[in-house]
């Protein structure tokens, strides 16, 4: 019996030990992401400027005429195409930038930081230095060297822009990705490599066939944060063009913040932002259910 009670004594105090350290955060994720949600999405069924006491309920309303507005039509496909291509570059870049600073050289520890560094700079203040860089900077150097697509205003032209808020964007985040990739690639066995090198698959091949499917978590895994990363994009957008030219650069989250704060569309805002957390959530769920089943398990 006294041992019956001494372990029931343990396992609770196991269990308020883990209930002490897990209440804070849950308590947190339920103040500002649980409550936020719960509020915003009764809001979504509702007509409210977000100011006045008045309210009328209104239904499917607000979803209805989502889909019905024409520049919330152009900032979804605006959204998929940043997500596509800024998807892609960070990790193929931050893949290629792993194999680069994965070679044993004396630089390689400054070129990990050099290339990490623009990661922890706040992307407002990003947004501001490359919109001064692209504005003020390149047509000066297009005059002087006499290269005319320099001389334009990149951001004023709306392919032009998108490609600017692309390439800054992965400019900025790229480093965070090639870390990840460094890691899985500093984790791939040697005896593996040394094993495929003895059998002739040579540098491409045992690229090919033995690194690419052992480092396959790390893609589903870097794959998962950029999606995510670009569809919740908003600093950038807001600093470089705030939707310009003509609303051909805004973003799904740049638009929702307009109707709910400049606009004071309240309830559409919180329509569309209910739409954009389902759309969100199923890319995601499918790229990852996906993406696991080409993993490689040692």
């Amino acid at each position: 019996m006294t041992d019956v009670a001494d372990m029931n004594g343990t396992k609770m105090k196991r269990a308020l030990t883990y209930l002490a350290f897990v209440s804070p955060a849950a308590a947190l994720f339920a103040v500002f992401i649980v409550l936020p949600f719960v509020r915003a999405f009764l809001y979504s069924f509702q007509d409210w400027d977000g100011i006045g006491r008045e309210m009328a309920w209104v239904g499917p309303a607000n979803y209805l005429r989502a889909f019905e507005e024409t520049a919330f039509r152009a900032s979804v496909w605006f959204t998929a195409r940043f997500v596509a291509v800024t998807a892609v570059l960070l990790n193929v870049l931050g893949l290629l930038l792993a194999l680069a600073v994965n070679v044993k050289l004396k630089t390689g520890h400054f070129a990990r930081t050099a290339f990490f560094l623009p990661t922890v700079i706040v992307p407002v203040l990003v947004g501001y230095l490359w919109g001064f860089i692209i504005v003020q900077l390149l047509p000066d150097i297009g005059e002087w060297t006499g290269i005319r697509i320099l001389q334009k205003n990149w951001l004023s032209l709306p392919d032009y822009a998108f490609i600017s808020i692309a390439a800054v964007f992965v400019w900025q985040h790229v480093g965070y990705y090639m870390v990840i990739y460094l890691a899985a690639l500093q984790g791939v066995p040697r005896d593996l490599l040394e094993a495929a090198a003895m059998d002739g698959a040579g540098r491409w091949g045992t690229f090919r066939s033995v690194v690419i499917p052992l480092i396959r978590p790390a893609v589903t895994v870097c794959t998962f944060l950029a999606v995510a990363a670009g569809f919740k994009s908003f600093d950038l957008n807001y600093s470089l063009t705030q939707g310009g030219p003509f609303g051909t650069t805004e973003s799904l989250t740049l638009q929702i913040y307009k109707d709910a704060f400049q606009r004071n569309l309240f309830s559409y805002a919180s329509a569309k932002a209910i739409l954009f957390f389902a759309a969100l959530s199923a890319v995601t769920l499918i790229q990852v259910a996906y993406m696991k089943r080409k993993e490689v398990q040692l």
